[in-house]
């Protein structure tokens, strides 16, 4: 099992929290497969909330992307289209399964000192 740490923003946390957003989107994605993502909601609360089962990945242009996940993005298409200029390729993992965390962890429990700019393997 493969498991990595995302950092997300809290607005985007709570969306993927409450159900609405079911695909979280990246420029890149790790090499390899992931099973698990710990969510790390960034500023203000600063803490890992939950780990979420991962689907799937997918892999197409932004606009492509966009029709196929726009239901659950959780995301308008202004900012999703702004996060993906002048890329070719966007990519988005597919979320299932949702353990919210009854006591919010800290990086410092995975033995992580700062909140990565895209993602870093959990080991264990």
């Amino acid at each position: 099992m493969c498991t990595i740490l995302l950092s997300i923003k809290p607005e985007y946390t709570n969306r993927i929290l409450e159900g609405s957003k079911k695909f979280e989107f990246r420029r890149s994605v790790a090499k390899r497969k992931v099973d698990r993502i710990l969510i790390y909601s960034t500023a203000p609360e600063m803490k890992v909330v939950a780990m979420v089962e991962v689907i799937g990945v997918m892999k197409d242009s932004p606009k492509k992307l966009w029709e196929k996940t726009r239901t659950h993005a959780g995301i308008s298409r202004p900012k999703f289209m702004d996060y993906y200029a002048n890329r070719s390729v966007a990519y988005a993992y597919q979320l299932g399964e949702l353990q919210k965390f009854d006591t919010p962890k800290t990086l410092a429990e995975y033995g992580i000192s700062a909140a990565p700019q895209s993602f870093v393997y959990i080991e264990g």
